[in-house]
């Protein structure tokens, strides 16, 4: 209700009052203690001495401050107009008087008494206000579990420092107050969720770090705010422990990480590694590559217009890509490296000179057996001390022996021979031979062991990939009986003609990686302990299985929507095989959110029609929140001209209302760019999101399906959903649904000509 007509308003404007005072003392002290210290470390910098380690430890202590005093900055900054959302009242079991404890994005302490201000979002009582009732409760903090009473749960809106309103609720979030966040525009609500976490959503966000988490999350369920507020969460909770560079999130692309940059600082985390599956590879791989246009791929397969031959083509094509990203692949890899393991050794004895120290058999023996858990070139390391210290120990020994058979060979000559001229040669041969024999030793031993592991031919992990997926006798061979002849032959020389040009594909990466585990182990202990996967259904359970194996002491929360799965032909179509194959854990918990935050629910039963047509059991269907909008409109035209038009009209009524994200979504980018032709000399200024962005800019944007996923808008127009365009297929599907499940208040279909059967009932 208005914060004036609340009961407690005087007592709330009055606390209000109070905290903004502290915090902007609070702030002016820090701003105070700020430049006194950049003084410091820039007098530092100026008479910085090289040859000084106090110097250089007081400069970087320093520079370690500034960080942490920018961050406590910027969290008061925003402190000043909201500094907190929430308050709940709770009595201690045998204790007296309820505490009140009001929780915000950051911990404020009085300095005089140590009496908490203001509690983090994060802090274990905290959990109180997201998941316990009004009455009897608990919560568990490092001491253990506290019990005691509830007895009030409220919430505020604040704005500019000013109390807007108050809410007294009993469940986690009153329907007004969450009413009035979804009613938000697309701009605000990707920062304001820790207002709002709902139960099940917290859940996720203080699930036990060290145990695997996949969660399947419907279209608007808030998979990737909830993705960053776990890792602010796991930060805050384990900052004694790990540093924020420990954390890890992998998104899908670039552009992605730029549209989620800002909320990460907006929960005062810095330094965590933000990243994409090919960039990670690459740094794993210790090589850059060019990548084929993965968007190429997928445009290829949702093109109807071709003949029944490119059809097969393409079926062949997608076949590849599921091939590659399978286990049954990494099966394959296992087999192309034990033929590798077979011939890594030389074939031949350890000697120096005519003394063999080690046979191959010996020697072999060591690398396939005795060290097989390790990767080959440690192994050829371990291989490399038995050589060196064998040799230690025989050398002398050696060389005692030359002495005693030459000193033996001696005795006998001067024994059975007069003296003369042949004895006296033949000493001085046996003499000779001994020294030679010695020399030869000496000189050999020095380099005896070098010269033995240079034999052992090492190509890289790229080169050997090229190896095993280029060659008839390798691939062909490996794969018989995996798949049918025509896929194997197919995929061979598909991915050979991708490689001649010097490219490869996002399935080729996690082979690559595997083969460099396998043969060379990584170069150095990756640091991070907790990753997170958003989008994680377009990543294979090879994929996963590989990062599991190549972070090692590492634990993973994976997020993602089979519905939206539109890279499922290299991605995964059930959880079930991410579980079983990439994890082997029995511990891995699975959740699912199936509670839709963002859009309408007349959008959202819109949307469920058009995925049920899948008939997949493995698919979590969302449920939308009781807000209602307008209608979806399915509106047809004759062309795609009239659809413009129409689509331009819209736009300025929009833009008149103040609406001021809106998408036209149209189903590739060839006819992103004829609906653009019409619509780029608007006065709203429209741009094309192409997915080779740098940077998100928000506003009026055309892009292609396959870019929508993930993103969000106030409303949505669908440029084309014609009979045509999208079929009863999967992929389809999948991209009418990720669509359709973009717009937060209004969605517009439009259809050159006859719609698509899968709008049916819309």
């Amino acid at each position: 209700m208005p914060a004036e007509k609340h009961p407690a308003y005087k007592e709330e404007f009055e606390r209000l009052d109070y905290t903004l005072g502290y915090v902007n003392k609070s702030l002016n002290n820090i701003l105070f203690e700020k430049e006194k210290l950049d003084e410091e470390v820039s007098k530092n910098f100026r008479h910085f001495d090289s040859s000084s380690s106090d110097s250089y430890i007081g400069l970087m202590i320093g520079t370690m401050f500034q960080g942490s005093m920018e961050l406590r900055l910027r969290k008061l900054k925003d402190a000043v107009s909201k500094p907190y959302f929430a308050r709940i009242d709770f009595r201690e079991e045998n204790k007296q008087g309820n505490e009140k404890i009001y929780i915000g994005k950051l911990s404020l302490m009085r300095e005089e008494d140590q009496e908490l201000i203001i509690v983090d979002w994060r802090a274990p009582v905290a959990n109180l206000y997201y998941e316990e009732r009004l009455g009897e409760c608990s919560y568990v903090c490092p001491d253990g579990r506290i019990g005691g009473d509830l007895s009030l749960k409220r919430q505020f809106s604040i704005n500019e420092g000013k109390l807007k309103d108050i809410f007294d609720i009993d469940i986690t979030t009153n329907d007004e107050f969450l009413q009035s966040y979804l009613g938000a525009s697309a701009d605000n609500r990707l920062k304001d969720i820790v207002t709002t976490i709902q139960a099940e959503q917290n859940r996720i966000i203080r699930a036990d770090m060290w145990t695997p988490l996949i969660v399947q999350g419907a279209a608007g369920s808030g998979k990737t705010t909830i993705a960053l507020h776990r890792i602010a969460y796991l930060i805050y909770t384990y900052e004694r422990t790990f540093k924020p560079e420990n954390f890890m999130i992998i998104a899908p692309s670039k552009f992605f990480l730029n549209y989620i940059s800002d909320v990460l600082p907006e929960l005062g985390v810095e330094k965590v590694k933000q990243t994409t599956f090919e960039e990670f590879a690459m740094e794993l791989i210790g090589r850059k590559f060019k990548f084929r246009d993965e968007y190429e791929k997928l445009t290829m397969f949702v093109n109807h217009r071709i003949s029944d031959e490119e059809a097969r083509r393409n079926e062949l094509v997608r076949g590849a890509s599921e091939l590659k990203a399978s286990m049954l692949f990494k099966k394959a890899i296992d087999r192309y490296i034990e033929t590798i393991e077979k011939d890594f050794i030389p074939k031949e004895d350890f000697k120096v000179g005519p003394i063999v120290l080690f046979k191959y058999s010996e020697i072999n023996d060591l690398f396939t057996r005795e060290y097989r858990n390790l990767p080959m070139t440690r192994r050829v390391n371990e291989i490399k001390k038995h050589l060196t210290n064998r040799l230690k120990a025989r050398k002398g020994s050696i060389i005692e022996k030359l002495q005693y058979n030459c000193d033996r060979r001696v005795v006998l000559l001067k024994d059975s021979m007069e003296d003369n001229d042949e004895r006296r040669s033949l000493i001085i041969e046996a003499i000779d031979n001994k020294d030679d024999t010695i020399r030869i030793i000496e000189g050999q031993s020095k380099v005896a062991v070098r010269e033995y592991i240079k034999r052992i031919s090492k190509l890289d992990p790229y080169q050997y990939y090229v190896d095993f997926i280029t060659k008839e006798e390798n691939f062909d061979v490996i794969m018989e009986g995996m798949v049918d002849r025509e896929q194997i032959e197919f995929t061979r020389k598909y991915s050979k003609e991708i490689l001649k040009s010097s490219f490869i594909e996002i399935e080729d990466l996690a082979p690559i990686i595997y083969i460099k585990y396998c043969i060379y182990g990584m170069d150095e202990k990756i640091p991070v302990k907790h990753v997170v996967i958003d989008e994680a259904q377009d990543f294979s359970a090879f994929q996963l299985y590989v990062l599991k194996k190549i972070i090692k002491d590492s634990s993973f929360t994976i997020l993602g929507d089979l519905c939206q799965g539109i890279h499922s032909y290299r991605g995964t179509k059930n959880w079930k095989d991410i579980m079983e194959n990439a994890f082997e854990d029995s511990r891995i918990q699975y959740l699912t959110l199936e509670q839709s935050y963002r859009t309408t629910v007349e959008i959202m039963d819109a949307a469920n029609k058009v995925i049920d047509k899948l008939h997949d059991e493995n698919l979590v269907t969302a449920k939308p929140v009781i807000r209602h909008g307008e209608e979806v409109k399915v509106l047809v035209k004759n062309s795609l001209k009239e659809i413009a038009e129409d689509i331009d009209k819209k736009i300025k009524a929009l833009v008149k209302e103040n609406i001021k994200s809106v998408a036209v979504i149209c189903k590739t980018m060839e006819e992103c760019q004829e609906i653009y032709s019409y619509l780029k000399k608007a006065k709203y200024s429209p741009y094309i999101i192409t997915g080779k962005e740098k940077e998100y800019k928000s506003g009026i944007v055309v892009l292609p399906s396959y870019l929508a996923k993930g993103l969000e808008f106030d409303a949505v127009m669908i440029a084309n959903a014609n009979g045509e365009e999208y079929q009863e297929n999967e992929l389809d599907i999948k991209l009418l649904y990720v669509s359709m499940t973009r717009p937060l208040h209004r969605l517009y279909i439009y259809s050159e000509g006859e719609p698509s059967m899968l709008l049916e009932g819309i």
